[in-house]
């Protein structure tokens, strides 16, 4: 039934009208025969998106666990798509999310399984959750082990004789769980890639990938990431003959939606690193390079080496992710002299090519990272409304540049379009009121409504909120985890999780999985498998679904208040009064969220605490009121 309408059209009916009984009818009738719940949640959310349909409208679908938020907005997308002959997008905070979304026992499965539905899903994923080629064949260059096992795990057409029509899509960042983080970031798809030149793109498989899911007739799932790299980049790869990297749509869903905002942010910064030049520079120093050209590219490598060196000095070291930067004369200076060399060296470039003594990959890949080197540094030096900020990444210091705040850019961008638009999660709300994330988002019209989980949770779960010094709270943690029950602990930051993990004597909590070790998507299918008792996160607050007793505890371990850092601090700026319109919200919707990790289905029970310093505690009042049932408080 690919491509044809779940329901027959008439003449006397409009396509809503039909929908809307269609609707009706397999959510009272159809579903509820083939053992699924009638929910009557559901069932309201479901003709909410309908309308939502009809009018062209963004809408806010705030519905609480257990209301069967995904088959409420399924049965609708794929209704949708198929009469107006495009996919419906849907997105997803992270790729986890994804994965869980088409998993075997998933929801789109299930209801295709149901309706007797061939429902044709694919995936777009980020492009760093994909293998490059190039990459992997620089670190086997180097002799690493990991790098000689992936590429002996390759499929045969990559590198062999195969006929280019026997490829089909691989080198997904899940096909190797057991890469650490680190390990994957060396080998995986990176910016300064010049994909458009690359002689392996035929093979590549990231390409592959992307001219599958250009064929989708029902949905196409990306992350919310990629969906908006895919809105940054749209115009700019039009004008350059390239396809964008997303077909067209009949419409979206942002799942998890709230978290939209900062996947916007992430795809519209710069990112500069003291190594990445250096090493471009280095691979184009080649036998027959004009003088000129090198002596250019030695006095661009020591300004830009003397730039991170004042940039070293001026990042200031307090404590957050994001290094605030005192922006001095000579820092200012040198980016401006290295703008100046980085336009000159391009000059040049201009004359080697026409000698073809610099390979063609090599030089188009460099000239590509140089443009946006300078765009980035201008920025940096001559742009008072950018918000940058530093960063420690491994040891290695990189400059970030976000042009301005994003809500104007979003508003130009993806809410003048006459889209429906569909925002669903348990937390769009702060206090029944849309407008925290509507004002963030740049959304000047929308529709709303919020409605309630089904579930008793005075029946099925316990909530502590405990007052501790620090020391006291290591070893409350400690001494929960010792117990094996199945625990998720929610630290505010990756470098939370970092302090609390650098305390733990040698073999301490072996049973505890921790973020980044290992593929996330495979650290979360081997906790919810009881491989491990505890799983330590900083990243999944929202989205995470382990029902039943694999998930029995969920421990936060500090508040999660926005970090005092730049990008905060220019959205602090900009408000009346900061703490209450910026600061209390997030970590408002950020405490809903964790807290809701816990209670997944009907027969699920258990225990949240929430372990606070003195200073957090302090802040009680200002929350205890949003939790769906009373916490106990401990001094």
């Amino acid at each position: 039934m690919t491509g044809k309408l779940p329901f027959a059209l008439t003449r006397d009916k409009t396509f809503y009208e039909s929908l809307n009984e269609w609707i009706g009818d397999t959510l009272y009738d159809e579903l509820t025969e083939k053992g699924f719940d009638c929910r009557d949640e559901q069932i309201y959310m479901s003709f909410q998106i309908e309308q939502a349909l009809r009018e062209k409208e963004v809408l806010f679908a705030e519905a609480g666990v257990g209301t069967g938020k995904t088959i409420a907005y399924l049965l609708p997308a794929i209704a949708y798509a198929r009469y107006t002959g495009k996919p419906a997008l849907i997105s997803c905070a992270d790729e986890t999310l994804i994965d869980q979304l088409v998993k075997e026992e998933g929801d789109i499965r299930k209801l295709g399984e149901a309706l007797e539905l061939t429902i044709d899903v694919r995936l777009a994923k980020s492009r760093n959750q994909y293998l490059c080629l190039k990459r992997l064949e620089e670190m086997n260059r180097v002799g690493e082990e990991y790098a000689e096992n992936v590429e002996d795990s390759l499929p045969d057409f990559v590198y062999g004789p195969a006929s280019l029509s026997e490829v089909y899509p691989y080198g997904e960042r899940s096909s190797y769980p057991d890469l650490s983080d680190g390990e994957w970031e060396t080998i995986n798809y990176h910016p300064i890639q010049q994909c458009g030149g690359c002689d392996l793109r035929n093979r590549c498989g990231q390409t592959i990938h992307r001219s599958e899911y250009r064929q989708a007739s029902d949905l196409i799932i990306c992350s919310h990431d990629f969906f908006m790299e895919h809105l940054w980049t749209k115009e700019s790869r039009k004008r350059q003959g390239q396809l964008p990297l997303l077909p067209e749509v009949s419409m979206a869903v942002f799942d998890e939606g709230h978290l939209l905002e900062y996947a916007a942010q992430r795809a519209l910064t710069y990112e500069v690193q003291d190594s990445t030049l250096l090493g471009l520079l280095e691979r184009v120093m080649t036998d027959g390079v004009r003088e000129q050209t090198l002596q250019l590219m030695e006095q661009l490598m020591e300004c830009h080496e003397l730039f991170f060196d004042y940039l070293s000095e001026c990042a200031e070291e307090d404590g957050e992710e994001r290094l605030a930067i005192s922006k001095t004369t000579e820092l200012v200076n040198t980016a401006r002299e290295a703008v100046r060399l980085s336009n000159a060296l391009l000059e040049e470039f201009v004359f080697d090519s026409e000698l073809y003594v610099i390979p063609e990959y090599d030089l188009r890949m460099v000239e590509e990272y140089l443009e946006q080197y300078i765009f980035s540094l201008e920025l940096f030096s001559d742009n008072a409304e950018a918000v940058d900020w530093a960063e420690d990444r491994e040891g290695e210091l990189t400059l970030v540049i976000m042009p301005r705040l994003v809500t104007d850019v979003l508003q130009e961008r993806l809410f003048s379009e006459k889209l429906p638009i569909i925002f669903s999660s348990a937390t769009l709300s702060v206090q029944n009121d849309f407008s925290f994330l509507a004002n963030n988002l740049g959304i000047e019209h929308s529709i709303s409504f919020s409605i309630e989980s089904p579930y008793d949770y005075d029946e099925v779960m316990d909530l502590t909120i405990e007052s501790l010094s620090e020391e006291g709270k290591k070893n409350r943690l400690i001494e929960l985890l010792n117990d094996g029950e199945q625990t998720l602990v929610l630290f505010k930051s990756k470098q939370s999780m970092e302090n609390f993990r650098s305390q733990l004597s040698e073999g301490q909590l072996a049973y505890a999985a921790f973020e980044g070790d290992r593929e996330l998507s495979s650290i979360v299918k081997e906790f919810q498998a009881k491989k491990w008792s505890a799983f330590c996160s900083y990243h999944l607050w929202e989205g995470l679904d382990i029902p039943h007793d694999a998930l029995t505890r969920v421990v936060i371990y500090d508040l999660p208040l926005p970090p005092a850092d730049p990008l905060f601090n220019a959205k602090r700026s900009h408000a009346a009064a900061p703490f209450e319109e910026v600061d209390l919200p997030y970590m408002l919707l950020r405490l809903r969220q964790g807290v809701g990790r816990l209670i997944r289905t009907a027969t699920d029970s258990g225990s949240v605490h929430i372990l606070l310093n003195p200073e957090e505690s302090e802040l009680v009042p200002t929350f205890e009121s949003i939790f769906p049932v009373a916490p106990k408080v401990k001094s």
